[in-house]
């Protein structure tokens, strides 16, 4: 398995280490998911993200290429902006969801999902081909990502940076320096709260400079590290999705919800007929959200979803939420049944356990 630079950090810090999308990663401290959930919530924790990929991408044909490429609509992206965005096979299904940063004229940084890193880049460079003026470049095994969150980050950031990052809007980014190191500034975050990802360049002394800073920035608000299990519940009451368990290459945009970043007017792009097919005859599922009725069941991936005795979808996500203490969940129902408010259940263990769509 690969290691990120912060390795060593995560060690020191008592973290337990697993295996994820080919790195060894941490997924809770001795503190527990529970408590890291909280902190986020209600302080501010730093997530070691480095295992997602970053894709340079330059030239005239840059944003020809990044409209081909993606199905939101780059054209709209000013210098300093970042969007949500997908990339689509030809059929309409989703390679992998992930971040457009448009850096400056003819120049974008795409950040896709760690364990797609190889796919997409594949994807990537086959399309590429058809632009003789881009050029992409794979960054991601040199570029290193915190992420910072939580209702105190700003504060904490604030005192390592000249960048106004109260001015920074969210979906907006500055590219300066934090703790001496030149990096770019990004607010956008998969938690629900305020905070910002830290992308940056260099050796494990670079990296040793820029976390001691932030853990003595952030000693008065009792920062700590984040894993990937609080990651999961953070950004699950959030009702953002996980690539490969609420979308992946058996799913397109519109049924996943995503219609709000499919920008059909703007022109041919990979998978915009058949996605425009979908959308012209309704998809014949839905992504909603769920919460469940019954304290005696958290949904888990792959309980079906049932209403009348039949089965009417699949959970996609689940577990408990720590904000609420109740079961909480993601999945795939039939479209006549998505509406929120509707009274579905959840089949586990033999029996059922009443729940009901919400909003996400």
């Amino acid at each position: 398995m690969k290691q990120t630079i912060f390795h060593s950090f995560h060690l020191a810090a008592g973290a337990k280490m697993v295996s994820f999308a080919g790195f060894e990663m941490p997924i809770q401290y001795p503190t527990g998911i529970l408590e890291e959930h909280r902190t986020v919530r209600t302080g501010v924790g730093v997530f070691d993200v480095s295992h997602m990929g970053e894709f340079d991408v330059q030239g005239p044909d840059a944003l020809a290429f990044v409209q081909k490429i993606t199905i939101n609509d780059a054209s709209k992206l000013e210098p300093g902006k970042a969007q949500y965005s997908a990339m689509c096979r030809t059929n309409g299904m989703i390679v992998d969801d992930l971040l457009v940063y448009h850096r400056g004229e003819n120049h974008y940084m795409l950040v896709v999902n760690g364990a797609n890193i190889d796919k997409d880049w594949a994807w990537v460079a086959e399309n590429a081909a058809a632009f003789p003026n881009v050029t992409v470049r794979n960054d991601s095994d040199i570029t290193h990502l915190l992420a910072v969150q939580g209702p105190k980050s700003i504060e904490i950031l604030q005192k390592l940076t000249s960048s106004p990052l109260a001015d920074v809007a969210f979906y907006s980014f500055v590219e300066g320096t934090l703790a001496d190191t030149p990096m770019i500034l990004s607010r956008t975050g998969y938690t629900g709260e305020i905070g910002f990802e830290l992308y940056f360049q260099g050796g494990l002394d670079v990296a040793t400079r820029v976390v001691n800073a932030l853990f003595d920035a952030g000693a008065e608000h009792n920062i700590r590290w984040i894993g990937l299990g609080a990651r999961d519940t953070l950004r699950l009451e959030k009702g953002y999705c996980l690539y490969g368990n609420d979308i992946d290459e058996t799913t397109n945009p519109i049924e996943a919800g995503l219609g709000w970043i499919t920008k059909l007017k703007k022109g041919p792009f990979n998978g915009s007929e058949a996605i425009t097919a979908v959308k012209e005859a309704g998809p014949q599922r839905k992504l909603v959200g769920l919460v469940m009725k019954s304290e005696k069941l958290l949904p888990r991936p792959g309980y079906p979803i049932m209403s009348g005795g039949e089965q009417i979808g699949h959970i996609t996500s689940g577990g408990m939420s720590p904000a609420h203490n109740i079961g909480i969940g993601m999945g795939y129902v039939r479209v006549d049944l998505a509406e929120p408010g509707t009274e579905i259940e959840v089949a586990a263990r033999g029996t059922t356990f009443p729940a009901v769509v919400t909003k996400f």
